[in-house]
């Protein structure tokens, strides 16, 4: 959308995230744990565990770190059983929110989410009430500068979806979830363009303009969810103030 600065929006989010540090380690060793479990501990033959390695390293977690949590995802060492769990609602304003779990006790889970919805005015709905408003995709994004020409070449080539670039000059590369997505953020990396952010996401496919006290609230139901323990991502169509 014109005037608002996609770049901004990420950089915004980093910086919420940044700020909550201590449990970002927390977060990737759920998120590798549960990759070695579905596809196995090893990263060449596994995109998802590769990914999630990828993001714990960038983040200078210690490499005991990182293979412990692929051993109890394949069940060489114990540890808590985590299960994926997706809650779907609306905000203030009636932007949609998908959030995306992994925990060991739903029942606490879903208390904790409902009541983050609750508490700002949002609601919680059931399966399926938003999932079809977001696309499941990989996405990378480039800081403003780089050559669009350029990047569109190598991503076009290495398989990427789409080329977006936006108003305030960052780039968008879409790609199909965690093969494709690995393959292509290898390639811009090898022409050396500096990758700023490469993530599997819930892509919204239409965004809402969210203004005044409904963006405020928004956005404190968006820090009250990401605060909580179980919560790994959420996802929103709502286009807040910067």
């Amino acid at each position: 959308m014109a005037g608002h600065s996609k770049w901004a929006n990420i950089q915004h989010r980093k910086g919420r995230q940044d700020a909550k540090r201590g449990k970002i380690f927390t977060r990737l060793i759920k998120e590798i744990t549960v990759a070695a479990k579905l596809g196995g501990g090893d990263p060449g033959a596994n995109p998802r565990l590769r990914l999630a390695i990828d993001k714990a390293k960038a983040e200078s977690m210690p490499k005991d770190n990182i293979e412990n949590a692929i051993k109890r995802g394949t069940g060489q060492l114990d540890g808590v059983n985590y299960e994926e769990v997706r809650y779907e609602g609306y905000g203030p304003g009636g932007a949609a929110v998908i959030v995306d779990c992994l925990t060991d006790n739903k029942t606490r889970t879903v208390a904790d989410v409902r009541h983050a919805f609750a508490k700002h005015g949002g609601n919680m709905g059931t399966d399926g009430c938003v999932a079809f408003q977001f696309k499941h995709c990989g996405q990378i994004i480039l800081a403003p500068g780089a050559s669009e020409d350029a990047v569109m070449e190598v991503a076009l080539e290495a398989g990427a979806e789409d080329v977006i670039t936006h108003d305030d000059g960052s780039i968008e590369v879409i790609t199909a979830p965690y093969d494709d997505l690995t393959t292509v953020k290898e390639a811009l990396e090898k022409a050396g363009f500096t990758v700023a952010m490469a993530e599997t996401v819930m892509k919204p496919l239409n965004e809402t303009e969210v203004t005044g006290d409904d963006a405020v609230k928004f956005q404190k139901m968006l820090d009250m969810l990401e605060s909580l323990d179980d919560v790994q991502e959420v996802y929103t169509s709502a286009l807040l103030p910067e």
